[in-house]
């Protein structure tokens, strides 16, 4: 079949289809619309005008998809159009393995934008940071880039090495960084205490074994013989992910009230999620450290735990992410990511583009050097001949590594002494 006839043949096929997706979600009589008929008039006029006089055959797939893409664009920086391939790596995410950077990107102000790298992973260690505007991926500029083609260009085996160039606030000149890409395992959950009774989560990412990742920390912390004193739940540079796990780790810490409302212009993206006894949520009285890279699920929980006075928020002023996107496959294997709602904490306020802001702000302090600690105190176990102590005979070191931990995190140590002082501030 020539190309002519296959045109003769797509037009009409596209006209059609066009016409079906802009009539999701509305009634019967949008198709007649007079305005939506003229542009779509106008629509299949330049595709018309593409196909007879282009100087080069063009693939209408190629066109199409090109097409879609803009119009998707159009809209916001989280709604997507995407490939089989595109889609497959969305899918990838979610499981908690893939080879890449290890970094969470967004588009703002047009710009492939670092939510957060993720700790420890190539990103992370080669000095990538929240903020930084990704300009080029091997040396091809970003300036017309989606998400997912960027996603996708970051991407690869195990070992490769990509090179990307950012700009920075507070940098004259582009920085590029040489980054060997690596198999990026996300654990969502980590845990530990701090001198037996003050419980640590940590919670880097929302992924489909995120709830029952968070049960086994809640079983490995309150395993001790001292009941927990508090807990310090950290969802610092957690770009969130899947909405049902933050559900359900909202659900963990709260016995009743709503963790999350979302609301849209169709009836099935009118919801509230409501908490539920389970019998086994903590007691204690629980701190949240949040920061601009605590993101979408992630200040979901945030509001959840603040609305019902389930914990204090500490940190700095969260990112802003207060839309719900949901994935429609497509017949030929790809899919739409369409932004479908607005979600609201349950006092009833929307944080798109506007955060949460802390109940006790601290601002991240840089960890001073060793050499740099001027004013670092003389005790006993410094005094040359000094009776050594059971820890220093090697019995028990936990509190000397603690110690250092606190001292690289200025956030984390405001929270335990808040926690630690929680009986005090009640009795006043």
């Amino acid at each position: 079949m020539n190309f002519n006839k296959k045109r003769g043949l797509f037009l009409p096929a596209l006209l059609a289809f066009t016409i079906l997706i802009l009539s999701v979600g509305h009634n019967a009589a949008l198709a007649t619309d007079s305005e939506t008929y003229k542009n779509l008039k106008l629509f299949n006029e330049v595709l018309n005008l593409v196909e007879k006089n282009y100087v080069e055959d063009v693939d209408p797939k190629v066109v199409i998809h090109g097409a879609i893409n803009g119009m998707i664009k159009s809209l916001d920086p989280h709604s997507a159009f995407m490939t089989a391939e595109q889609y497959h790596d969305l899918q990838v995410d979610t499981k908690g393995a893939f080879s890449g950077l290890g970094i969470v990107i967004t588009m703002q102000d047009d710009m492939i934008t670092v939510v957060s790298p993720i700790e420890d992973k190539p990103a992370f260690i080669a000095g990538v940071k929240a903020g930084d505007r990704i300009i080029r991926i091997d040396g091809k500029t970003t300036k017309d880039f989606t998400i997912m083609d960027a996603v996708h260009s970051l991407r690869g085996k195990k070992g490769t090495k990509v090179t990307i160039t950012i700009i920075r606030e507070g940098e004259d000149n582009p920085i590029d960084f040489d980054i060997v890409r690596d198999i990026i395992e996300i654990k969502s959950v980590k845990q530990k205490t701090y001198s037996g009774d003050i419980g640590y989560i940590r919670i880097s990412n929302f992924q489909e074994t995120t709830a029952d990742e968070l049960n086994k920390a809640f079983k490995e912390i309150n395993a001790g013989d001292v009941p927990l004193k508090g807990l310090v739940l950290d969802l610092r540079n957690n770009p969130g992910g899947l909405l049902d796990q933050s559900v359900k780790v909202s659900d963990a810490f709260l016995k009743s009230g709503a963790i999350v409302s979302s609301r849209g212009r169709t009836k099935s993206s009118k919801r509230v999620y409501e908490a539920m006894d389970d019998g086994d949520e903590p007691e204690c009285p629980i701190v949240v450290l949040i920061n601009g890279g605590t993101a979408s699920a992630a200040e979901i929980v945030s509001g959840a735990l603040r609305d019902n006075k389930r914990a204090i928020l500490l940190g700095t002023q969260t990112f802003g992410k207060g839309s719900v996107q949901t994935i429609v496959p497509l017949k030929d294997g790809s899919a739409l990511k369409l932004t479908i709602a607005k979600y609201y904490t349950p006092d009833g306020e929307s944080i798109q583009a506007r955060g949460i802001i802390p109940d006790i702000a601290v601002e991240y302090a840089k960890p001073v050097a060793a050499d740099e600690d001027k004013l670092k105190q003389i005790r006993e176990k410094d005094l040359k001949g000094h009776i050594k102590g059971a820890k220093e005979e090697g019995k028990d070191d936990r509190t000397d590594k603690e110690m250092k931990d606190l001292r690289k995190d200025n956030q984390l140590k405001s929270a335990i002494d808040l926690l630690r002082s929680w009986d005090i501030f009640k009795k006043i």
